[in-house]
């Protein structure tokens, strides 16, 4: 009687990829007048959030970051969201 291999399959820790936001849907613009859209992007520490975690492409994620520069610089968003001791 032949035995059988037991193939493992390899369990992905990651799940599924993500997809672009802005790259699913066109009609959505990138905007620094657009604060809510932008508060998504920025962490409770003020850190504009990484690509990975966000799913954005290269070319939407460095829209969103200039964006977030230039309402932080106006005074839109803020630089940190809360005070920290």
């Amino acid at each position: 009687m032949a035995a059988k291999k037991r193939i493992k399959k390899k369990s992905s820790k990651f799940g599924r990829k993500k997809k672009c936001r802005f790259c699913a849907n066109p009609q959505m613009e990138i905007s620094y007048k657009n604060e809510r859209l932008l508060q998504r992007y920025v962490s409770d520490r003020g850190k504009i959030v990484a690509r990975r975690v966000t799913g954005n492409c290269a070319k939407h994620q460095r829209q969103v970051a200039n964006a977030v520069k230039v309402a932080r610089f106006l005074a839109l968003i803020p630089y940190v969201r809360e005070h920290y001791r």
